[in-house]
């Protein structure tokens, strides 16, 4: 699901709000865990998923 999707939907089911404050809603919970996971924390949405970083090293040339 694209993000222009996720406000269509959520604006489709709840018609009481503009569609420009559904977009700076998604826009600000979306910056929030892209700035958590900056700082390595781990995010947990129940009943969706976990976010965390996954480091791995570098593929090295033969």
């Amino acid at each position: 699901m694209t993000k222009s999707e996720l406000i269509s939907r959520l604006s489709a089911r709840y018609p009481q709000l503009l569609t420009k404050d559904t977009e700076l809603a998604v826009k600000m919970i979306l910056d929030a865990m892209a700035d958590s996971l900056s700082k390595g924390e781990r995010i947990e949405i129940r009943g969706f998923g976990s976010f965390d970083l996954n480091y791995r090293p570098a593929r090295g040339r033969p």
